[in-house]
């Protein structure tokens, strides 16, 4: 199947490589032309402006666009200059749902179909593949379902969860048409965050236990505790086990004191819209909202807890720390 894709980052390029290996044709574009230029040496097909990677597609077409969310607005608008009835721009970036379902009516007059993506799976995508939320009309999502198909991961190595036999569904095989516009990334919220929450219990655990090793103590209180090795055997077995804690494992074993981390800890939007959510709907979220205001207070003073958080995500989305004035660990 043909797509294209607007945005060459870190994981709209992976995107383009892992649709190429599985026979699908890309038109890819960037405001970055050595972008471009990298994956048409891989076999894609450059585009030099949205004009022009528009006329590269055969009708009816369609554009996935990845661009940081502060982006997607203008580059909505501006892949919808360029298409007609019939096409179709997917937004496969973090976008407020609430934004999708505006975004939607905006282009229902003009026939061009909008469907949102969310998309987890971060760098390691390209290998791993993507756990993919969509929200869109069914016709239109039926329609892509090749190229969801191939950026999920597939049934993989995981067990089928018990109840469940015959030939496996979409959901397991890693994506999942939520329901209408905005479905996608209302559900892609949602995860981040549970994601936010997950990261600071673990995060928490680890400092605890930091602490309680802590050379200043009194030898009769201090406990000898190897944070690496924790963090490996509770890979193995243990009912909190996860992915987030094989990274974490990783980075303890790269740097035990994790000193190259300042511990000054982003939040990407999703934990905030989340808990706005939760209020609009009068849903309590209390370990949700108090992750979101740990982010905040990491900004202030830096705890061996936000280095961990800061470890998680660099690993798994490559997110790197931002400079930031004062404050170190304690």
């Amino acid at each position: 199947m043909q797509l294209a894709m607007i945005g060459l980052g870190r994981m709209g390029a992976n995107m383009v490589r892992r649709l190429m290996r599985h026979g699908h044709t890309c038109v890819v574009y960037d405001v970055n032309p050595q972008a471009v230029e990298a994956l048409v040496a891989e076999g894609a097909t450059g585009a030099s402006s949205l004009a022009d990677l528009a006329s590269k597609l055969t009708p009816p077409r369609a554009a996935w666009i990845m661009v940081p969310e502060k982006f997607t607005e203008s580059t909505v608008s501006g892949v919808a200059d360029v298409l007609s009835k019939g096409d179709c721009i997917i937004d496969g970036g973090n976008s407020y749902f609430k934004d999708d379902l505006r975004r939607a009516a905006a282009l229902e007059p003009r026939g061009i179909d909008y469907v949102d993506v969310g998309t987890s799976g971060g760098v390691w995508g390209l290998e791993r593949g993507y756990c993919l939320m969509i929200g869109g009309k069914t016709e239109v999502v039926t329609r892509l379902s090749p190229i969801f198909e191939t950026l999920a991961p597939g049934i993989g190595e995981i067990p089928r969860t018990p109840g469940r036999s015959g030939e496996p569904i979409a959901a397991e095989r890693g994506f999942l048409h939520c329901g209408r516009a905005g479905s996608g990334h209302f559900v892609k919220m949602v995860h981040n965050g549970i994601e936010y929450g997950l990261m600071q219990a673990y995060a928490e655990g680890f400092d605890i236990m930091r602490h309680a090793a802590d050379a200043s103590l009194p030898e009769g209180r201090r406990l000898e505790l190897d944070l690496p090795g924790i963090a490996e055997v509770w890979r193995r077995g243990s009912v909190v086990s996860s992915w987030l804690l094989d990274l974490t494992a990783q980075a303890l074993v790269e740097d035990p004191a994790l000193a190259r981390y300042s511990g000054f800890v982003q939040d990407s939007g999703e934990g905030r819209w989340t808990v706005e959510a939760a209020i609009e709907q009068a849903v309590p979220a209390d370990v949700l909202a108090a992750s979101l205001f740990a982010r905040f207070r990491s900004r202030q003073e830096h705890t061996f807890a936000e280095k961990v958080l800061s470890a998680m995500r660099e690993k798994f989305g490559g997110h790197t720390e931002p400079k930031a004035p004062g404050g170190g660990a304690r």
